[in-house]
């Protein structure tokens, strides 16, 4: 299986947060991983410390490797697999044997870049997949043995905070009111958050959040992926909006906030901004950070509902392995800007992982040189 062409680069991105206050949604503190060795906090930006954020999905394995820099952090190593580790779990509640093999063979290529890079702190996450199926539990114990990996299930809230975490900072400043989402494989984390005149912290901005048990995955499988009509694409919009409907009544001020947009992080809505661009190539340089207009982005969704399978899977911007999930991806969009409507939406490349960096860096005190 071929490895996605999503690579970081060497490129620092992320601004450090600010030193204070505490993350209402957090629950617990991060996991070391077996690559980890204890150091002393307030010489890690001397000493040139190496993190890893790893994200086990329903759908991808992630992983992300850096070290501190003057304006947040620089990306040395990054991979990205597609495993569908969540494939079939709808229907069996339970973890397939080869998801399983797909994801540990993912896991033991990450285990050895953290090797090879030298990685001092880790923090391995896992989530809906592994939160919802039966034996999530003895995968867990599986990847402790073959790949000699820890992984952490991290519940929805702390799963919401650190997307949050890792993409707020392309949150138009002089919002009021913003939806961020995040569209996974088995569930979609979406948050309101407030103005940065209450909070520095990200995550203390939080005003209503959800995890929905929707995803790419689980709604393709339920509608299927390969041959998509606009009647069946406006049934699956009417589904997750459906699911998405208690959310909204909490989060009903929002989009009546000063300023107020979308911010969305996935593989959704990255693909549909390539395909805006006209990219030859994925190209992450140019889709994060992009404003989207609402005309744009459904442009291109009507474009994605003529395309048949072939020529999704041709799209440079989409591959083989995305082209069953793309439309199921912009379904769920889709119900999130009819919910919200915005006359523009922020595309970020960056999220979870990003977030348990910028986590693990700052309670490290990475970015204080000792005096």
């Amino acid at each position: 299986m071929a490895v996605e062409d999503r690579q970081h680069g060497g490129v620092a991105y992320v601004t450090p947060p600010h030193r204070a206050s505490a993350d209402p949604l957090r629950a617990g503190g991060p996991s070391a991983g077996p690559n980890a060795r204890p150091h002393n906090g307030h010489n890690v930006y001397r000493a040139q410390a190496t993190y890893a954020a790893l994200d086990l999905g329903t759908n991808n394995c992630r992983l992300l490797i850096a070290r501190p820099a003057q304006h947040g952090f620089r990306v040395v190593d990054a991979f990205s697999r597609i495993v569908r580790l969540g494939e079939g779990l709808a229907a069996s509640s339970r973890l397939g044997e080869a998801a399983m093999d797909r994801a540990v063979e993912a896991l033991k290529i990450c285990r050895g870049k953290m090797a090879n890079r030298g990685v001092t702190r880790a923090r391995l996450v896992t989530t809906e997949a592994c939160r919802a199926a039966t034996n999530g539990l003895d995968f867990i114990r599986r990847v402790a043995a073959e790949a000699e990996l820890s992984l952490e299930i991290i519940d929805q809230r702390t799963e919401a905070s650190l997307a949050v975490s890792g993409c707020a900072a392309l949150a138009d400043p002089g919002a009021e009111g913003v939806i961020v989402f995040d569209i996974g494989g088995g569930s979609t984390e979406i948050v309101w958050l407030g103005s940065r005149s209450e909070a520095r912290d990200p995550a203390a901005r939080i005003r209503e959040w959800a995890s929905l048990p929707t995803g790419v995955v689980t709604v393709a499988e339920r509608y299927g992926g390969v041959e998509v009509s606009r009647e069946l694409f406006e049934r699956m919009v009417a589904d997750c909006s459906q699911v998405l409907e208690p959310f909204v009544k909490k989060a009903a001020g929002a989009r009546h906030a000063r300023g107020f947009h979308l911010l969305g992080t996935s593989g959704t809505v990255t693909t549909v901004a390539g395909i805006h661009l006209g990219l030859p190539r994925y190209d992450r340089r140019e889709v994060d950070g992009l404003w989207m207009q609402q005309d744009d982005i459904l442009a291109v969704i009507d474009r994605l509902i003529e395309m048949d399978y072939a020529a999704r899977a041709a799209n440079a911007c989409i591959g083989r392995e995305r082209a069953d999930l793309v439309l199921a991806g912009c379904a769920i969009f889709e119900a999130i800007r009819r919910a919200f409507p915005s006359e523009r939406v922020r595309i970020a490349d960056r999220g979870l992982r990003e977030g348990i960096l910028l986590r693990m860096m700052h309670e490290d005190r990475a970015w204080w040189r000792r005096r």
